[in-house]
């Protein structure tokens, strides 16, 4: 009997380098293939190593007293043609004169007469199948887990990926991807960080799990987590349109008439909403009700802004809204952004227009005569009917080719100051005339129709 101190050894230190409890390590094992068998086929794979690929081998494993006993099957034949499985029969009779032609010679191979690179033979195909154990296992624990918030560590930072040791599976190789990110977070080696699972990737080291904070995904997961009407089913989100680190917008739904799917999301006091708003580093989140009707949607969807009509084309999904004149930067919002969410948010193409924009247009007429082009779709505005305009900067803005409120939107402090008379006193006053103008649909407000938007600074909707 051959001791098997030595693969033991090697078993024990595949469990420390990979940091298992010898419980762990037999588990894993077991999820594959007995750990008895393993040892069989590293020894086998040692065996080959040695006599060659046709060999065969009995081996017997002791698991109670760690012993084991290895004998080289060969047959006796008159002319050996391989020595790997065959022995001449002038050869086995001088072990046993009774050896027949056909007879099977079982020759006892001590276990040290393998030598060393042996036991690396049968390490390796150990760790092998242990890390094909770890696979299975992988795809198996995550293959119905995508969309489901998952936290770790981050191990490192590569090239603008983090690489995150998962808790309670260490061994998931589990990154978060650079277009992935919230790219106003930032993160630093050892943090703690949760993600949502967006998918399980094949590669050939084996499944990675792609995590992510910057989709839409990560929203819906967060709120799942703190509205139990939503683990529970009763209240669904239906709908998430978002521009990562700047603004959120979704639409709810609930199955019980007797429970508001906003008010659910949005807690006592904003509590709820305003976890989720902390998550995300303070990123602003509309909650609005959702509707099978486009038309109505629509209204919801550009929440804060009240809309005075809504019309539909069903064909091209368009849908055409017409706001009031103190309205339009609201519909809108900075850089249009309000517009755009909205639209991603119904799946239709929303074109809006101001009151007096739409009267010039024929009003009740034909309501889906050929539009303009759609850069002509925005405000149209001209500088000197805004309220609250510098009015000395009206003549300079208009001398520079600036007419309406669209061609000042985008402006910043520094195409301001290359304005012929403009000085950084009149530059700073039109650019807090424009934050406040953008701005208005951030303080808090709500629609008619229901639609919160709470921030760190009023966490609940207005009523």
């Amino acid at each position: 009997m051959a001791t098997s101190t030595e693969v033991l050894a090697a078993l024990r230190e595949l469990a420390n380098a990979k940091q298992l409890e010898r419980g762990e390590l037999i588990d894993l094992l077991r999820d594959g293939i007995h750990a008895i068998d393993l040892l069989r086929d590293g020894i086998h794979a040692a065996l080959v190593k040695r006599y060659g690929p046709t060999v065969r081998a009995e081996i017997d494993i002791n698991e109670l007293d760690a012993t084991m006993r290895v004998a080289a099957l060969r047959t006796v034949v008159e002319t050996v043609e391989d020595p790997a499985s065959q022995v001449s029969l002038e050869e086995a009779r001088w072990e046993d004169p009774q050896f027949q032609v056909g007879d099977v010679l079982e020759e006892e191979v001590p276990f040290e007469a393998f030598g060393r690179s042996a036991v690396q033979a049968a390490k390796q195909r150990i760790i092998q199948r242990v890390r094909e154990g770890e696979r299975t296992r992988i795809r198996e624990e995550f293959a119905d887990k995508v969309g489901e918030l998952l936290s770790g560590e981050i191990q490192q930072i590569e090239r603008g990926k983090l690489v995150v040791m998962i808790n309670r599976f260490r061994e998931a190789e589990a990154i978060i991807p650079y277009r992935e990110q919230n790219h106003r977070e930032h993160f630093h080696q050892g943090d703690t960080i949760r993600a949502v699972l967006k998918r399980l990737e094949e590669t050939p080291k084996g499944p990675r799990l792609i995590l992510s904070r910057g989709d839409p995904l990560f929203v819906k997961a967060l709120f799942k987590l703190e509205v139990p009407e939503i683990m529970q089913g009763v209240v669904e989100i239906r709908a998430v349109a978002r521009e990562v680190g700047s603004r959120t917008k979704i639409a709810v739904i609930s199955r019980d008439d007797s429970i508001d799917p906003v008010g659910a999301c949005v807690g006592l006091k904003g509590s709820r909403v305003q976890s989720v708003v902390n998550e995300l580093g303070g990123e602003r989140i509309d909650i609005v009700p959702w509707s099978p009707d486009p038309e109505r949607f629509a209204r919801l969807a550009l929440a804060p802004s009240r809309v005075a009509r809504v019309f539909s084309d069903p064909e091209t999904r368009t849908i055409q809204a017409i706001v009031d004149e103190d309205q339009l930067s609201l519909a809108i919002g900075r850089n249009g952004q309000n517009v755009r969410l909205a639209s991603e948010l119904t799946g239709w193409k929303i074109d809006l227009f101001s009151s007096r924009e739409w009267l010039e247009r024929g009003g009740e007429g034909p309501l889906f005569a050929p539009l303009p082009p759609a850069d002509e779709l925005v405000a149209e505005v001209a500088l000197n009917e805004l309220k609250g305009m510098p009015p000395e900067a009206v003549p300079m803005l208009e001398a520079a080719g600036f007419k309406t409120l669209r061609d000042i939107l985008d402006l910043e402090r520094e195409d301001l100051l290359k304005i012929e008379g403009m000085n950084p006193e009149l530059a700073e006053q039109l650019l807090t005339f424009l934050g406040e103008l953008t701005e208005e649909g951030d303080e808090g407000e709500s629609s008619p129709s229901g639609t919160a938007d709470p921030t760190p600074e009023a966490p609940s909707p207005s009523t």
